[in-house]
């Protein structure tokens, strides 16, 4: 029975060191989402507003059930245009947890638009971002206390941020790009347990929305991740949406996950979301998938009527 034990111990052990190691190899620092298309301010400040109503969405992922001290990130984002349509603010907050380190982002997102053709409905918004990262680390958690020898002290920092980004658009297709964070602000390297500088992230995202049929609609999309020094991350996905009801969809993380995704439109305010991510790499073998379950509350305009947007 020790020896089963200490076999099982010392297997959690590599495959969580290996977890870090690949994280700190590749810079991902900012977590990943299936739900990408949903969750558009969190990765660019110039999409605030762009619901063209109060919109509020959360999120809850829940990465590689079954291995200890695996990632389990929380966002929530609220953003709304103001009178004037030119202007929107939003609020975006994002709480990730990796083994002993909890991390959470808290940022004020502000838009501006202008409009590029009036025929076509294109616009460009310009985005602005600034907050707090704050990062805790307790090593008396998860997988950390197998190894409690080597670490000391845990690790309190509170970080600014400042981010910046580009959204063109039009009632079909959109692409943007954007930087989240800009500033040189540390972080804790959870491979070497030590601070370090975190690189800078730099995301592609785009998709256009096309008629498929009576009452059915297609959208393709990806988003492009690239980080200083890390092999670039790519998300395409397509999702189609039928009788402005319900959304069924597929998407693929290059060398990393396939994923299906279904959605309700359970009332003209409510939307209700579930991804599933299935590993495609060695990790498979330790861990049962990752979950993903998202709600958007929209609060409609009284007298004001609005194309539906898929997205």
């Amino acid at each position: 029975m020790m020896h089963n034990l200490l076999s099982k111990t010392s297997l959690v052990l590599v495959v969580f060191i290996t977890l870090l190691k690949v994280d700190s190899v590749q810079g991902q620092q900012d977590p990943q989402f299936t739900h990408y298309t949903y969750n558009t301010m969190s990765v660019n400040a110039a999409y605030a507003g762009q619901r063209d109503v109060l919109s509020a969405t959360a999120l809850y992922r829940n990465q590689w059930v079954g291995l200890d001290g695996a990632p389990e990130t929380l966002t929530f984002g609220i953003h709304s245009p103001l009178r004037n349509e030119r202007i929107g603010l939003g609020l975006n907050v994002v709480s990730d947890r990796l083994g002993p380190s909890e991390e959470t982002s808290i940022d004020g997102n502000v838009s501006y638009t202008i409009t590029l053709d009036e025929i076509k409905n294109l616009e460009l918004s310009f985005g602005l971002k600034a907050g707090l990262h704050i990062l805790d680390t307790d090593f008396s958690r998860g997988n950390a206390q197998i190894v409690e020898d080597l670490f000391t002290n845990n690790i309190n920092l509170v970080s600014p941020t400042l981010g910046a980004g580009l959204y063109l658009h039009s009632d079909r297709a959109y692409i943007g790009f954007s930087v989240p964070n800009i500033l040189t602000t540390q972080h804790f390297d959870d491979f070497e347990q030590s601070i370090a500088t975190e690189r800078l992230h730099y995301f592609l995202i785009g998709g256009y929305v096309f008629n498929a049929g009576i009452n059915t609609q297609l959208k393709p999309s990806f988003l492009v991740r690239g980080v200083s020094g890390a092999p670039i991350i790519a998300d395409v996905s397509l999702n189609a949406l039928f009788n402005e009801k319900f959304t069924l969809g597929a998407a693929y993380r290059w060398d990393d996950a396939i994923s299906g995704l279904v959605g309700f439109q359970v009332s003209p305010s409510i939307f209700i979301g579930y991804g599933y991510d299935a590993t495609t790499t060695r990790l498979s073998n330790f861990n049962s998938g990752t979950h993903e379950v998202l709600l958007r509350f929209e609060l409609q305009q009284i007298g004001k009527v609005l194309s539906p947007r898929f997205f």
